[in-house]
């Protein structure tokens, strides 16, 4: 969802103002220089804070970094081997994911791929239904459903089952259409229903400006030399030339490569270059020195220029989510709140990148449900890495 500036639009002061004098020299930390009020769902202006409502903010911005910054340093490291074993095994796996106490476990199909799992140290877990069975069935939905906005699909690893979800907006002919595509897989779908509506995050506003649209940078990156940065593509496909205020009055940067729907990613060209870090918005940044894969059940942080920092868990991995402007695949489904304008924004563990926030659906007062670009995606396609 994307709407246009308003220059009236009230400025929410919180932690992070800090940090905008040492992100206009230094250039800018992954995140945003502010926060704005967003309009209600009815259209109009939100009430001004008051200073109790202000320091509360700021308080849960605090609160919100610190948990960051050690969220998912604790099992990073079991995320990493269950990754790698799932890339392994290719074809002969339906994923990996961290279990209840936070061991990595790996879905195999045979004895021989079950032993190499345990060797490694992870927990093999047969599938229930086989790898081939369940892509013939995202396959069939694929084909069936791609035209149905508000929907998508992933597998599930624990459960070895295709969980379907639907949004508020699916009902008569698209929820009979839902239907019709998973009548004949029995068991072997989950049907899921999530409150509102699922769009992308882009909103006219604050942070990283551009022709009207205000989304928040990803991750500074480096590509032969020359200094970059990650945002979504929804919002890249709208934007050339970036600036740090809705002003114009210091350039950012150029896009360069914008893809969306189908990936929702964009390279942006730096006019200089920045911090590999994310901003916390308690004053503080967290280091980013690799990137690596999400994997379903660890702990997640992401950062953005509506709600700052928000803390989850990963609930899928290639997942296909069909928003209203396209349909977009292999994303990272996570219980990390979101809201428009904290398109592009970095979702990481500990100092790993991980994605891209894209889009979901709720608020980061009731919760809800948000995907993400995989960051590794896009530094394949680019030939690039953070920087």
């Amino acid at each position: 969802m994307r709407r246009r500036n308003d220059a009236r639009k009230t400025r929410l002061r919180t932690a992070v103002v800090g940090t905008v004098a040492v992100a206009g020299s230094a250039g800018l930390v992954a995140g945003a220089l502010y926060a704005v009020q967003a309009p209600d769902q009815s259209g109009g202006r939100q009430a001004a804070l008051t200073g109790e409502q202000a320091a509360k903010l700021d308080r849960q911005a605090t609160n919100n970094g610190r948990r960051a910054g050690t969220r998912g340093a604790g099992n990073g490291a079991a995320a990493a081997l269950a990754a790698r074993l799932a890339d392994r095994l290719g074809e002969r796996t339906a994923g990996s994911y961290l279990d209840s106490a936070g061991r990595p476990v790996v879905t195999v199909t045979n004895a021989s791929d079950a032993a190499m799992v345990r060797q490694a140290g992870a927990v093999p877990k047969t599938l229930e239904r086989g790898p081939a069975s369940l892509n013939r069935m995202t396959a069939a939905l694929r084909r069936s459903t791609s035209g149905v906005p508000g929907t998508g699909w992933a597998v599930d690893p624990a459960t070895s089952k295709v969980t379907v979800w639907t949004d508020d907006s699916v009902t008569g002919t698209r929820m009979a259409a839902v239907r019709r595509a998973t009548a004949g897989m029995g068991t072997a779908v989950r049907m899921v229903r999530i409150p509102g509506r699922l769009r992308t995050l882009a909103l006219g506003g604050d942070a990283i400006f551009g022709q009207g649209i205000r989304c928040s940078l990803g991750f500074n990156v480096t590509r032969g030399g020359a200094d970059f940065f990650l945002t979504a593509g929804h919002c890249g496909n709208e934007v050339r030339a970036w600036t740090t205020d809705q002003q114009g009055a210091e350039a950012l940067g150029t896009t360069v490569q914008s893809s969306f729907p189908g990936n929702d990613f964009a390279l942006v060209q730096a006019d200089a270059a920045g911090e590999g870090a994310v901003n916390l918005y308690n004053g503080q940044a967290q280091d980013i020195t690799e990137a690596g894969e999400a994997v379903v059940g660890q702990e997640v942080a992401r950062s953005g220029s509506t709600t700052g920092v928000h803390t989850g868990n990963v609930t899928a991995t290639n997942a296909t989510v069909n928003f209203p402007e396209g349909t977009v695949t292999g994303m990272i489904q996570t219980t990390v709140c979101a809201e428009p304008g904290d398109s592009g924004g970095p979702l990481f563990a500990g100092s790993t990148a991980l994605g891209l926030t894209s889009g979901g659906s709720g608020d980061c007062q009731s919760g809800g449900v948000t995907f993400f670009q995989p960051v590794t995606e896009p530094l394949q396609a680019f030939d690039a890495e953070v920087s």
